[in-house]
């Protein structure tokens, strides 16, 4: 092995001039730019099949990690307006299809994916929650119900409110009063009065109400029902007039 004595001394020092240079640069040239990559389109269903390998639930629960990770993708957060909701639907149902009793499908749609300010990908989550709402009534009525508060809340739509929350009343008649009943708050603010009070009435006549704390609630809010009325009545009338020369 040749000793470094044999080498020039000023060889040396322009071989450690260039090392201290290259490792300078390394340390000061910017990291590189975070690079989020597009949602890919969902296979086809039978695609996933096959490549389930006989455990579709296994591949449904990858696919769904895979999916929520793609927003947050190696320090590149990516914002949920720029992802494609057509291929986040599609990707969502085929996660469904695979394990029909998933939870986290429906979840995703109504409490992540629903959270972006726009209304129309909004109404894209919502619209999935109502087509698989049907399907297993008893088990995704939770969905059901938040895309019903949504529908009410944040997109201030009382029809598509109404829409959601009768389908819940009327398929999921074993979801907890509180959801049952929301079809009644939603005519009552859609100024229905005759229809809130009509339903009202149906519930307590139906049995399905056996709580006694739910029940009085129901039972105050009936009988407040006129007096409302008469009030909203009173404020519409015209002022009476004054009688000349008072």
């Amino acid at each position: 092995m040749a000793s470094t004595r044999a080498v020039p001394r000023a060889v040396l020092l322009s071989l450690a001039a260039a090392l201290a240079a290259q490792v300078s640069w390394h340390a000061l040239r910017p990291a590189p730019a975070p690079f989020a990559s597009a949602l890919p389109p969902a296979p086809p269903l039978a695609v996933l099949r096959l490549a389930s390998l006989g455990e579709p639930e296994a591949l449904a629960r990858l696919s769904m990690l895979a999916l929520a990770a793609h927003d947050g993708q190696a320090g590149a957060a990516l914002s949920l307006r720029a992802l494609d909701y057509g291929r986040v639907v599609a990707w969502l149902e085929r996660i469904l299809a695979l394990d029909p009793r998933a939870r986290a499908p429906l979840a995703a749609a109504s409490e992540v994916y629903a959270a972006v300010p726009d209304p129309e990908r909004v109404r894209t989550m919502l619209d999935f929650v109502e087509r698989h709402f049907a399907a297993d009534p008893a088990r995704r009525w939770p969905w059901m119900a938040q895309a019903a508060l949504i529908a009410r809340h944040r997109l201030h739509d009382l029809p598509l409110a109404r829409r959601y929350a009768r389908e819940l009343r009327l398929r999921a008649p074993d979801a907890p009063a509180w959801a049952r009943q929301m079809e009644a708050f939603v005519l009552e603010e859609m100024d229905e009065h005759e229809a809130a009070r009509a339903l009202i009435g149906a519930l307590l006549g139906s049995g399905a109400v056996t709580d006694p704390n739910e029940l009085r609630f129901l039972e105050g809010r009936l009988e407040g029902m006129p007096d409302r009325m008469k009030g909203e009545a009173r404020r519409t009338e015209p002022a009476a007039q004054s009688p000349p020369g008072l």
